[in-house]
Parts: C-alpha cells; sequence; structure tokens
C-alpha cells in the first residue's frame, strides 16, 4: 500500500520520540514495543512536570504559572505539553480516551499552527485499482462556516503533500461554478476564494476528467475531497468502503502546531502502529 509503504520509509530510522499518554493500556503496550523493535519510533510515557511544560502551557494559553502546574495534573494535558516543549516529537492517544478530550488537550498545550482557524482531520482513502485520495472532514467538524471550510481545506493540502505529494483539491458542493446557489454553495464558494482551490465542484466533476471539461471545472483529477459538513463526509466515506470496496486509514487530526494523533477506542495494535507512523510521517 503506497501511502503506508511512504510513511514507514520516512519514519524508520529518526528514533522520533512519541509519547503515549496510555502507555499501560496492553494495546498501546504492545504497539510500543512493535515500534521501537521495527525503529519506527522511540516510544515514552509521561514524564514528570517540567519547568518547560509549565512554560510552554503557560505560553500557548496565557494562563498563570499556578493553573498550568495544575492542568499539568491531567495526563492528556501533559503528553501535550511534553510536545509543546520538545520533550516528545508527538503524541498519540484516544486508545482510552474521547475525541474530544485529546483535541481539547492538544488546544491547550500545543495550539493551532499558524493560519489554522480550528482542527479537523482526514482519511486515506485507498481504493482497490490503487487510488489514493484524501477524504476531509469526516469525523471532527460537524458544520463548518467557510472560515473553518477554509482551515480544513488548507490543513488537507498540507498533509496531501506530506502523504501523497502534489495536492489537487476539489471543495464539494451540490453544484458546479455557478450552476447553483444557496446558502451551502455560497459557504464552499467563499472557502475556494480564499484558498485558491477548486470549487464548489459536484463529486463526478471533481473526479472524472470528462465531466469536468464538459463543465468547464478542472482536470477532474482532485486527490483531496472537500465535503461542506461531517454528513457528507461521514457517509460518503463509508459509501466508499461499502460500494467500491475502499480502505479508510485514519482519521488522523491535523491544524496543530505538532503531530497529534487521536485514536479509535476500538484501535488494534496494528492500528495503532500504523497511526503513529502516519502522524508522524505529517
Amino acid at each position: 500500500m503506497a501511502v503506508l509503504e511512504k510513511a514507514y520509509e520516512a519514519v524508520r530510522g529518526r528514533g522520533a520520540r512519541v509519547v503515549f499518554p496510555e502507555i499501560d493500556e496492553p494495546r498501546v503496550a504492545e504497539a510500543c514495543a512493535r515500534l521501537r523493535r521495527q525503529g519506527l519510533a522511540e516510544p515514552v510515557g509521561l514524564g514528570p512536570v517540567s519547568e518547560a511544560q509549565i512554560a510552554a502551557l503557560a505560553a500557548n494559553r496565557g494562563m498563570k504559572e499556578g493553573i498550568a502546574q495544575r492542568m499539568l495534573t491531567r495526563p492528556l494535558i501533559r503528553a501535550a505539553a511534553m510536545v509543546a516543549a520538545g520533550e516528545a516529537d508527538a503524541m498519540v492517544a484516544g486508545a482510552d480516551s474521547p475525541t474530544a478530550k485529546v483535541i481539547e488537550a492538544a488546544g491547550l498545550a500545543i495550539g493551532l499552527a499558524e493560519g489554522v482557524a480550528q482542527p479537523s482531520s482526514f482519511f486515506v482513502m485507498v481504493f482497490p485499482d490503487g487510488g489514493e485520495i484524501i477524504f476531509a472532514d469526516c469525523a471532527v467538524t460537524v458544520a463548518p462556516d467557510a472560515r473553518g471550510l477554509t482551515a480544513i481545506a488548507l490543513a488537507s493540502a498540507a498533509s496531501c503533500e506530506a502523504l501523497l505529494g502534489p495536492a489537487r483539491v476539489a471543495l464539494l458542493s451540490y453544484s458546479t461554478g455557478r450552476s447553483g446557489s444557496g446558502p451551502g454553495v455560497e459557504m464552499v464558494r467563499a472557502a475556494a476564494e480564499a484558498t485558491g482551490f477548486l470549487g464548489p465542484v459536484q463529486a463526478d466533476a471533481a473526479l472524472n476528467a470528462r465531466i469536468a471539461a464538459k463543465k468547464g471545472a478542472g482536470a477532474g483529477d482532485a486527490n483531496v475531497l472537500i465535503f461542506p459538513s461531517l454528513d457528507a463526509g461521514n457517509i460518503a466515506y463509508k459509501l466508499a468502503q461499502e460500494l467500491a470496496g475502499a480502505q479508510a486509514i485514519g482519521p488522523f487530526l491535523q491544524g496543530f502546531r505538532r503531530p497529534v494523533c487521536d485514536l479509535s477506542r476500538g484501535a488494534t495494535v496494528a492500528d495503532i502502529v500504523a497511526a503513529t507512523v502516519v502522524t508522524l510521517a505529517l
């Protein structure tokens, strides 16, 4: 599988330090052993509260040191602060924690990348013919506005560049170009204008060169599909799995200053290893 092979090659031997706040959970412990054994990462557990963690948390949120010290008693926040302080290169959590808590910790300690309005997520969809396409956002942002959709598109383009190569982004809608109108179309249009990406565009025109030419809508070769809502994105990736036999790799968080991975609570050992490797490759 090209995307995973590329990610494994990129991270093997780097010795990246990954903090696992749930390192005592049996699946996580076995995944950490595999990562270390295969030379993919150097897993670490929670370290003691340090001055660097306190300073990082205080700087990111503008809070007093005493409050920062109290916040650092929470494992997820301490793990994120270790990343912010340079004591770890990435954070992987979620085997025993809800997504909202992982995102909250990353937001408090690490913060969003410059120009990013909100965190989001993406899947790499791998199709039976070998095609690989990024779908976003299918797991985090329920109903983005134009600013939020812009953030999702920009972050997804960066993720694509890291994993798949040059990003060809399409912001999807039920309307292509000026053929339709309505609040949803105008939201997508605003995000397209803000980013310079293709949109609003219907899914067939985004993916099919013949239809794209007929509708005057780009080259029809998008490899990043941005959905206008969580409803649309979540439905689309599950339909791709069930009807087209696609494999969904992810979801992966994006938009933070440093790498953060939110695991599914049902993740297997192999899932945790793969998720960690892809997160380090971003």
